[in-house]
């Protein structure tokens, strides 16, 4: 097995000849062709959901320039729970993701609230 290290500064390049075929091919073919590989299929609607809810998690969090470990204690999060749905294990449930769009926008409010 050969392991492959991608360097984000410098990615790889396909050949002139790959550029020409992958040129004439219709998005059509090119679609299809990214479906039927073995090795990447498409991701599911449950995968999808959860990479954009983590995509979400990471933001409200980012806003609040905290860590996680800071952020979880802070909000009364599981700490654990905060990485699963950080980095697209689990997905959020709708009273969470709307807990955490309050602590997006009104953090100072929700800390105010838990302290009392």
């Amino acid at each position: 097995m050969t392991t492959f290290r991608l360097d984000p500064a410098n990615p790889p390049q396909p050949s002139a000849e790959e550029r020409e075929r992958l040129d004439a091919m219709t998005d059509a073919e090119i679609t299809l062709a990214a479906e039927s590989d073995p090795d990447n299929p498409p991701l599911t609607a449950d995968e999808i959901g959860r990479f954009r809810t983590a995509r979400f998690v990471r933001a409200a969090r980012a806003n609040t320039g905290l860590s996680q470990a800071v952020f979880a204690r802070t909000y009364r999060i599981n700490l654990g729970r905060l990485r699963d749905l950080e980095q697209g294990r689990t997905q959020a449930d709708s009273a969470l993701l709307a807990y955490l769009t309050v602590i997006e926008k009104e953090p100072a409010a929700v800390e105010r609230a838990l302290v009392s």
